[in-house]
C-alpha cells in the first residue's frame, strides 16, 4: 500500500467483507487498528510540519518524494 487512496479501498473491502461475514470478526478488528495506526503516523507528519510552518511533503499522502 503506498497511497492513502490504496488504504480507502482496502477499509471498503474490508467494511464489505465484514458486513457479507467473509472474514473473521477478529482479523477484521486488527486490520482496522493497523490502519488506524497508519492513519495516525500520517497525521502526527501533518501536524508537525504545520507547527513548522511548512507544507508536508508526504508520499503516501499525494507528495511528490
Amino acid at each position: 500500500m503506498k497511497h492513502i487512496h490504496e488504504l480507502t479501498t482496502e477499509l471498503t473491502a474490508l467494511y464489505e467483507a465484514l458486513k457479507n461475514g467473509t472474514i473473521d470478526v477478529k482479523a477484521a478488528s486488527e486490520m482496522n487498528n493497523t490502519a488506524g495506526k497508519i492513519i495516525n503516523s500520517q497525521r502526527v507528519q501533518i501536524e508537525y510540519a504545520s507547527l513548522r510552518k511548512v507544507a508536508p511533503n508526504i508520499p503516501f499522502m499525494g507528495g511528490d518524494k
